[in-house]
């Protein structure tokens, strides 16, 4: 076994969970500006299960053989030529290279440093591998897209998901009446977190319970019951949808615009210092994140089998090194 290679799930196809098989690869090696990153653990999100099967990032990343996975914790090996903000030793998380390929789940990583930031110490490295993309998503969309102040009425859909989870709490950071809507037993723990009015969108739809609301995070999309359509009708006049999974179709914008509602598609970036800000929230105390199950990296396709289901409960995490 050569020490320069390591373990990888890779996949050669476009398919279901079984085209992901662990398989020895060629350890990355960084450039200038760089650091490779011991992975202790990665975080599973949506966007890899799509991406595996043809849909989600798979247009940016083409054709199989490739690595899923983009949020990973673990512990700088090595900084290239040029690296100021990391050592060697220091404990990180990020969400590197999105939408390109990062390779989270394999056991090494290399990325710009920059795009890391230092994991928070309160939390586990599987706690902090299901942080990085789920939280750049909500704190882009809340704070740098939807500029959020303080006594506007946010509405988040799936607001017991990944995202949806820290949505919440950022949105109560930033001093908003939080809404949400969440199968009912949910609502309990939701409540806990900061949501101010809970919907349970299997008993009512939720344009008959949520008014004059300034924000909606929509994290499930037109494909699901036209849930992007339907929610601006409980905005308020001028009031901004942010269609994150299925953007904005022609559509969508033509009847926003009718409206007089204003709508945005969204994808995250990779957000070094928005992810140092997080791991203050969160070593505060302020801030918490759920992860329902951790997998070893063997188990891969459990994990993705898992998540296809929609009935998470926060985040599906990989462990890869102890």
């Amino acid at each position: 076994m050569s020490d320069t290679s390591m373990r990888a799930v890779v996949q050669h196809a476009l398919g279901g969970p079984d085209v992901l098989s662990v398989q020895r690869v060629p350890r990355p090696e960084p450039l200038p500006t760089e650091v490779r990153v011991k992975v202790h653990a990665a975080g599973v999100n949506p966007v890899d299960w799509k991406t595996r099967a043809g849909g989600g990032m798979a247009g940016v990343l083409g054709e199989p053989p490739f690595i899923l996975g983009w949020d990973v914790s673990g512990v700088v090996e090595q900084a290239g030529f040029g690296v100021t903000t990391l050592r060697e030793g220091d404990e990180v998380y990020g969400m590197p290279w999105f939408p390109r390929a990062a390779g989270g789940y394999a056991e090494y990583v290399t990325a710009p440093a920059r795009q890391f930031a230092r994991k928070p110490s309160s939390v586990s490295h599987e706690q902090a591998a299901a942080v990085p993309l789920a939280a750049l998503t909500a704190w882009q969309a809340l704070v740098d897209t939807a500029y959020v102040r303080p006594g506007q009425r946010v509405l988040i859909h799936a607001a017991a998901g990944g995202v949806g989870h820290l949505a919440v709490q950022f949105a109560k950071h930033l001093g908003a009446h939080v809404l949400g809507t969440a199968r009912a037993g949910r609502h309990d723990w939701l409540t806990k977190l900061g949501a101010d009015e809970l919907i349970d969108y299997t008993a009512v739809r939720f344009e008959d319970a949520a008014s004059d609301v300034d924000v909606v995070l929509d994290l499930v999309g037109d494909r699901h019951d036209d849930t992007g359509a339907r929610s601006l009708d409980v905005l308020r006049p001028g009031g901004l949808l942010v269609a994150v999974p299925a953007g904005v179709s022609p559509e969508l914008a033509a009847a926003a615009e009718a409206k007089g509602r204003r709508v945005t598609p969204f994808l995250v970036e990779p957000d070094g210092p928005a992810l140092a800000t997080i791991g203050a929230l969160i070593d505060s105390g302020e801030v918490t994140v759920e992860v329902e199950e951790v997998f070893p990296l063997e188990q891969a396709a459990e994990a993705h089998r898992r998540g296809e289901s929609n009935r998470t409960r926060g985040k599906l995490v990989l462990r890869v090194a102890s």
